[in-house]
């Protein structure tokens, strides 16, 4: 794997080292030391899978609170996604900073989102399907969210006017950070 950090401190592309031969390529897509070599948590307690039928989608923009925080590792395995996620760390020099990024399974990126950061994406293709890995369990009472047009933000999103979204994603309240 290639681990490029990226402009938001914390968070990483990794890209898929392919050994390829006449049979198509291999590549790994999770190591736990290669990670912890990188210095990035390497804890990964449940995997979960998006199926998106429609262009457009948009899910999140997710996090959650401590003790639960979570580190997740996201990878587009049908389809196209613009993945987007956004620094809430109000230590960091980069608060309240978003960055977007295109995940195919063609391309292989994956992006690894650190603690303390929203999480979202918007599907650019129907039939679309994501999988995370994440680093803590899914935790009700400390689910939080941004809603994905607040202007705290800023974000640029592919299809803003055609956006599906589900009625909980639709109604965060402004961020008060």
């Amino acid at each position: 794997m290639i681990f490029t950090e990226t402009e938001l401190p914390g968070a990483f592309f990794v890209d898929l080292e392919r050994r390829e031969d006449a049979r198509g390529f291999f590549a790994r897509v999770w190591c736990a030391r290669e990670f912890a070599e990188q210095g990035l948590s390497a804890e990964v307690v449940q995997c979960n899978v998006t199926q998106n039928v429609k262009r457009g989608t948009l899910r999140g923009l997710h996090y959650q609170v401590a003790p639960h925080q979570e580190v997740k590792l996201v990878r587009c395995t049908r389809g196209a996604i613009w993945d987007v996620i956004v620094d809430l760390r109000p230590e960091s020099s980069t608060y309240k900073q978003w960055l977007g990024v295109e995940l195919t399974p063609e391309n292989g990126r994956m992006i690894y989102v650190p603690a303390g950061f929203a999480h979202g994406y918007q599907t650019l293709e129907p039939d679309t399907e994501a999988l995370y890995q994440v680093s803590a369990y899914y935790t009700p009472e400390a689910e939080r969210g941004v809603r994905w047009n607040d202007p705290a933000f800023g974000i640029t999103w592919p299809d803003a006017e055609g956006a599906l979204l589900s009625d909980k994603d639709r109604n965060w309240p402004d961020f008060a950070g």
